[in-house]
């Protein structure tokens, strides 16, 4: 007895149904057949809420601009950047006129250099001339006056042209050392002799032998001078 109605059980339908098919079972309309037709094996279908999901993502993006600042930010940001970009400028600006004030200092300090080395190179072959002028100026004191008349006019020519090469060499920045009576510095005088004498003070100039010259700091030759000394 007992196995005959454990049989009539297991033939018994098992039926599942999702909530779209169990509304359309319970409606009063639904058709018994439809009920036959329900696919035991099919899976309840869930359709995503739309508006909530679009409430979840408008959260989304106000948590974000929140988060970042918004727009009032990123312009602050972007502004800031802009002004790093310029002071960025402004400092290799500087620093590039900077490099070419010192290039340009550089330069013309080089080129005083070379001016001042040529023109004290050439100086130096002149002054030799020079000193033969004035040695030939020296001489007109030696002449009698009633055999000079020729001689004298032969140094006025001479004279002129000795003050004209000196205007020359001053013009090009080369000036003679003051000697006599200035104390002897061995930077700028060459003493080749001493004599005692109580007209000078002593270690002072008291003749000049031979004009010395420099060209500004520069010293071209120095001057030979005779140096007084105590008696």
């Amino acid at each position: 007895m007992a196995d005959d109605n454990d049989k009539r059980w297991s033939r018994i339908p098992i039926r599942f149904i999702d909530d779209e098919n169990e509304e359309q079972a319970l409606s009063p309309d639904a058709n018994p057949a439809d009920m036959d037709r329900i696919d035991p094996d099919s899976e309840p279908t869930f359709r995503p809420d739309t508006d909530s999901n679009q409430e979840d993502d408008s959260l989304d993006i106000d948590l974000s601009e929140a988060f970042d600042g918004g727009p009032a930010t990123a312009e602050l940001v972007a502004t800031r950047a802009e002004l790093r970009r310029l002071q960025d400028l402004r400092d290799r600006l500087a620093r590039r006129q900077a490099d070419f004030e010192n290039y340009r200092k550089r330069v013309d300090r080089e080129r005083n250099d070379t001016y001042n080395r040529v023109v004290a190179d050439v100086a130096a072959k002149v002054l030799g001339v020079l000193d033969n002028l004035k040695r030939a100026l020296e001489t007109e004191a030696s002449v009698e006056a009633a055999e000079s008349d020729e001689f004298r006019h032969f140094l006025s020519g001479v004279d002129l042209i000795y003050k004209q090469l000196s205007g020359v060499l001053e013009a090009l920045g080369v000036k003679p050392i003051v000697a006599v009576g200035e104390p002897f510095n061995p930077h700028i005088h060459e003493a080749v002799v001493t004599e005692a004498t109580d007209e000078f003070e002593p270690d002072t100039v008291m003749q000049e032998i031979r004009t010395g010259y420099r060209l500004g700091d520069k010293l071209i030759r120095p001057a030979l001078v005779k140096v007084a000394t105590r008696t």
